[in-house]
Formats: C-alpha cells, sequence, structure tokens
C-alpha cells in the first residue's frame, strides 16, 4: 500500500483560488476564450478567402458545374470511353448549348426590342396623360419642369455615369478571366478528379484519412443533388413563365425566360426578382392587366416550386432549415453580393453534410474502405470511385 502523495504549496493554492471564483463564472471564461479563439479562426479564413476571392470563386463554381456534368462524364466513362475524352465531349457539349442559349437570346432581344420600344413609347404617352387628366390634374408647365430636372440631374451626373461604364468594362474583364479559370478547372475536375482527391487526403492523417474520404464523398454526392436539383427547378420555372409570357404576348419572352432560369440558383429571392421583373415589363408594354396576369403565373409557378418541385428533387438530398437557408444566402449576399448568395447554400449543403458524416460513429460506415474505396493494404495504389470528387 504506497504512501499518499504531498500536496505541493503551488497546486494547493492554485486550487484555492480556483475554489474562491464562482462555477458559472469560470464556465463562462472558458467558453469565452474559446469562442474568442474560434472567431479568430474564422476572421483569418474570411480574410484570406477575400483576398482570394478571384481564385476560389472560379475554383467553386467549377465543382458545381463538375457535380452537374460528373454523371454525363462516368456515364461515358462505363461505355469505356477514356475519361479524359469523355469530359471533353461533355464540356464541348455544355459549351455548345451555352452558347446556343445565348446566340438565341441575343436575336430574341434584337428582333423584340423595337416593339419593346414602341410599346413603352405609347405607355409613356398614356402616362403623360393620365397625369394631365388623371386625378393629379398637372399642367404642361409642371411636366415640363420634371423634365428639365431629370435631364439636369442626368447632366451633373455624367461623370458618375461615365466612371460606372468603364468599372463595369473592367468587371466584364475580370469575369471573363475568371471564366476561363473556372473552364480551366472544370476540366482537371471531370478528367481527373478522383487522383487529385486522393493527393489532397495525403495531408490528411492516417488515422483519419478514411473518415474524411467518407465525408468529403458525401458532401459532393450532396453537392451534385443539389445542383442538379436546382438546375431542373429553374428549368421548370423558366418554361412555366415563358409559356405564360408567349401566350399573353410580353414581349422579350426569351431573355425573361432565361433571367428566370438564372435567378432559380439563388435560393428564396432569385426567382422572386427575376418574377418581378417579368412583370414589370409586362407593365410597361401590355398594362395593368398583362401584368396582373404575368403576376398569377408567377406566383403559381412559385407554389409549384416551394410545394412540389423543391421538396421532391431537393428534400431528401440536401435537408437544410428554411431558416438556415434564409441566414446563410444573407451572410452571403451582404459578404459577397450574388456570387455570395449563389455560393452560400451549396457550400452549407456541403459543410452540412461533411460534418454529419464526421459526426457518424466510425463503425458505421463501410468496413476495408480507405481514401480510394479498397482495402486499408494499399490505399495509394488505386483509384477511387467514379463519383468520387
Amino acid at each position: 500500500m504506497t504512501a499518499d502523495r504531498p500536496v505541493s504549496p503551488k497546486r494547493e493554492s492554485s486550487e484555492e483560488v480556483l475554489s474562491a471564483v464562482p462555477y458559472g463564472l469560470r464556465v463562462a471564461a472558458a467558453v469565452a476564450w474559446r469562442s474568442l479563439i474560434v472567431a479568430g479562426a474564422l476572421t483569418v479564413v474570411g480574410f484570406v478567402a477575400v483576398k482570394l476571392a478571384s481564385v476560389l470563386v472560379p475554383v467553386a463554381v467549377a465543382l458545381l458545374l463538375a457535380g452537374l456534368f460528373s454523371p454525363a462524364v462516368s456515364w461515358l466513362a462505363g461505355k469505356k470511353v477514356p475519361r479524359g475524352l469523355a469530359a471533353a465531349i461533355v464540356l464541348v457539349g455544355g459549351i455548345g448549348v451555352a452558347g446556343g442559349v445565348v446566340t438565341f437570346v441575343v436575336i430574341s432581344v434584337t428582333v423584340g426590342m423595337p416593339a419593346l420600344i414602341d410599346q413603352v413609347t405609347a405607355s409613356l404617352t398614356d402616362l403623360h396623360t393620365w397625369l394631365r387628366t388623371g386625378p393629379l390634374h398637372l399642367s404642361q408647365v409642371q411636366l415640363d419642369e420634371m423634365l428639365g430636372n431629370l435631364t439636369a440631374t442626368l447632366g451633373r451626373n455624367k461623370s458618375a455615369i461615365a466612371s460606372g461604364a468603364l468599372t463595369t468594362a473592367v468587371t466584364v474583364g475580370e469575369l471573363l478571366a475568371e471564366a476561363l479559370l473556372a473552364v480551366f478547372c472544370l476540366i482537371f475536375f471531370l478528367a481527373q478528379g478522383r487522383v487529385i482527391w486522393v493527393f489532397v487526403l495525403r495531408a490528411v492523417p492516417a488515422g483519419l484519412r478514411n473518415r474524411v474520404d467518407v465525408a468529403g464523398r458525401s458532401g459532393f454526392t450532396t453537392l451534385a443533388h443539389y445542383i442538379r436539383g436546382t438546375a431542373a427547378v429553374a428549368l421548370v420555372d423558366a418554361a412555366g413563365i415563358s409559356l405564360g409570357l408567349v401566350i399573353i404576348g410580353v414581349p422579350l419572352a426569351a431573355p425573361l425566360s432565361a433571367l428566370v432560369f438564372l435567378g432559380a440558383f439563388v435560393p428564396v429571392i432569385g426567382s422572386v426578382i427575376a418574377g418581378a421583373i417579368a412583370v414589370l415589363v409586362a407593365l410597361v408594354a401590355n398594362g395593368v392587366w398583362a401584368a396582373v396576369i404575368v403576376l398569377a403565373v408567377v406566383v403559381g409557378v412559385m407554389q409549384l416550386e416551394s410545394h412540389v418541385l423543391q421538396p421532391l428533387l431537393l428534400g431528401r438530398a440536401v435537408r437544410l432549415h428554411p431558416l438556415a437557408v434564409v441566414l446563410a444566402l444573407t451572410i452571403g449576399l451582404v459578404t459577397a453580393g450574388i456570387v455570395g448568395a449563389l455560393l452560400a447554400v451549396p457550400l452549407l449543403a456541403v459543410f452540412s453534410s461533411g460534418v454529419r458524416s464526421l459526426a457518424t460513429r466510425p463503425e458505421n460506415h463501410s468496413p476495408g474502405r480507405t481514401v480510394t474505396g479498397v482495402s486499408r493494404s494499399s490505399p495509394e495504389d488505386r483509384t477511387p470511385d467514379p463519383g468520387a470528387p
């Protein structure tokens, strides 16, 4: 039986000090300094992300497109087509479809713009008549004064308008450069995504590599389901609203439908803004009753999207609470504008899926799987599954 070890005076004094501090205050202090460390780390990560946004955003867009195109590449690879050639075929086909849609939209705008200008002119004439003969009873002198004030305002802001145009030109150049970087990254993600993923996982400690591999695959699968489901929802939204615009006779139906399609990729607010623009064009070009009908069509399509399409196509894959979606969308919009709103929800979905996978007990994962999906004996010598990121 061993004798009790003597307690050092220093340890005894520290314990007395701790006992003198209330327990709740000690817990609050411990939580506070740990929270400060986490907040500091997030601040550093956010600062680096902002500084490298011109690189990180194209990479994120390339990952989204990889999730969209990977099934086609895997299907071609399953037909004995070399994966590099399959990636090239899918990428060229996607660029061809996008180019065809853009060409169709530009031609539609070119053809429909004269009719829209005539209708807007007629609407302005009607507005002028209403201002003179309607409840306001404005005189011609007052109308001329309003027009003069508007012209003077535009004249005083010529320099701001010119600098804004120059800034827009610079922004377009930057967007083209980032688009080329996104396409370049997409080529390698589609052709060598598995090899890149294995290389990244080599930086993870061996004991955690299997769980990180499962979490990464789960996150990429969620991302792929999200982008494909969103594309399907956007296509249905654009088709429904386009049909309504064509039947009512609203000009520029094709560009407005393309805007609705793109807006659907920004959850909650994207479709609302695109639909509001369609209603505004109908109001200016076709009058109040046409705008009311377009508004009814937009509301009907939005109801179909929220109650049928999204639960069916996105609910099981994403599994995000609506409050989390709104908060992520708001944070992305405030911190990074439209790009942040576009990427916030898919990034949240990937993060949520990865955390759920990491929180799962290791024994619930498939036994024997490693970073490459084969036995633990030789993880670096094999190739991962075709659907891996």
